[in-house]
């Protein structure tokens, strides 16, 4: 958990510069990404608090594969509509949703192992798996707004 809080630390760190764009880099703002990255978190906690607890091994080799690069290809995926904003996304919005963010990582911290979710991509993933993926999928988007604020 303690990674994800640091990447939840390092959202707010970057909020200041929501406006700021880069379409060589990514089509979406600094904004879009946090707020991506912040409703997919949030939305996979909310998930794995209503799992059973009923997680059992099958081999997947998209998910095999994912866990193991640790990487999202660029520009290769789509969002699902279910954590995309189609509204003008404000700080005051973002700095919500991570206060709610903080609050269900937490909250995971005492969620059993065999919680779980099904990601549209890579499939069922309990629990350890699926803060895995939050941090391979915060990372990313990170790593975007990284570059978007270097080119500006």
């Amino acid at each position: 958990m303690a990674k994800i809080t640091d990447l939840l630390d390092d959202i707010a760190s970057k909020i200041q510069h929501a406006e700021v764009s880069n379409e060589t880099v990514s089509k979406a703002n600094v904004a879009w990404h946090l707020d991506h990255s912040l409703k997919v978190i949030n939305s996979v906690a909310k998930v794995l608090q209503k799992s059973e607890t009923d997680y059992k091994w099958n081999f997947n080799l998209k998910r095999a594969y994912f866990l193991f690069m640790k990487k999202i290809p660029r520009g290769k995926a789509k969002a699902p509509k279910a954590v995309q904003s189609y509204d003008e996304i404000t700080t005051t919005a973002i700095e919500r949703q991570l206060k709610t963010a903080h609050f269900l990582v937490k909250e995971m911290e005492q969620m059993d192992k065999k919680t779980n979710f099904i990601h549209p991509f890579i499939g069922r993933l309990n629990l350890k798996q699926a803060l895995v993926f939050l941090e391979i999928h915060t990372t990313h988007h990170l790593k975007i707004i990284d570059d978007i604020l270097k080119h500006d």
